[in-house]
């Protein structure tokens, strides 16, 4: 099952204290944002830093309101979290006392109506989709961060989600492993046909997941434009898509546009708050 996102004219604004005078001020964090991510797309986001990336993804996890616009899953507003979403963060969170395989099932106990035996075999199954299935035993501890990072995506997905929603994931693994896993990561959405927003800051991350790449603009973040990327994924197995000339081209158009956005001068939009 996947589900459709949309976000309409989103604003979203904090109270922050100046460092002048420690007066309150209104930080304009996002203005103006409007995505659709249709049912089973995988979507991925990039923008300069600070430019509100994880703040979108926390509007869609229902973790905070926006201040105007509307969010919703399936025509439906988010109102907060739910099981419809499940999210992955670039730490992994997993209890340090539980088995990998305990890891996955502690998702399936927080949604209830799972007998253990169910639990367990679910939490397998998904074990096995992550490629962890032998390691199902092995504490945290005794994992490397590629793993705990599956197992983190596992534990997401053993519930069923309309949608996955991934914060930078791989952002503090080795390139090597970074790669691998994306490879691993688009294999299980087409599996799955689980809908995907992916933030990430890295161009060639968010060219080479993306269906589409939606380009954030500086603050007060924005999109800027979508990117539809043609690449024939079926042929990862046997090509390196980063190394084609249509994978340069799309890499290209985005590096491009973030440079633009670089160039621009850095709104401040902050007002005072009496």
């Amino acid at each position: 099952m996947s589900s459709r996102i949309e976000l309409a004219d989103v604003r979203q604004t904090f109270l922050v204290r100046n460092d002048k005078d420690r007066r309150l001020e209104e930080f304009v964090a996002l203005d103006g944002l409007n995505l659709t991510v249709q049912a089973g797309q995988f979507c991925t986001v990039v923008g300069p830093s600070g430019c509100g990336k994880t703040t979108v993804l926390d509007l869609i996890a229902g973790l905070a309101t926006p201040t105007a616009g509307t969010i919703s899953i399936d025509g439906a507003p988010i109102t907060g979290p739910g099981l419809d979403r499940s999210v992955v963060f670039q730490q992994y969170a997993l209890l340090p006392w539980r088995s990998a395989l305990g890891n996955v099932a502690f998702a399936l106990e927080a949604k209830g109506g799972y007998t253990k035996a169910e639990r367990k075999r679910i939490a397998a199954e998904y074990l096995d989709l992550v490629g962890l299935g032998e390691f199902a035993s092995r504490l945290p501890s005794e994992l490397s961060g590629g793993m705990k990072q599956r197992v983190a995506i596992a534990r997401s997905l053993c519930y069923e989600p309309g949608v996955l929603l991934m914060d930078e994931p791989y952002g503090a693994l080795d390139a090597q492993t970074r790669e691998r896993l994306q490879e691993e990561l688009l294999d299980i959405w087409r599996r799955t046909g689980t809908t995907i927003v992916f933030i990430t800051h890295d161009i060639e991350e968010a060219v080479f997941l993306g269906q589409r790449v939606a380009v954030m603009s500086t603050r007060p973040g924005r999109i800027t434009q979508i990117i539809d990327v043609g690449l024939d994924r079926s042929r990862a197995d046997t090509e390196d898509i980063r190394a084609t000339t249509e994978f340069a081209e799309y890499r290209h158009q985005v590096w491009s546009l973030l440079r633009q956005e670089s160039a621009r001068p850095h709104l401040k939009e902050v007002r005072g708050v009496a």
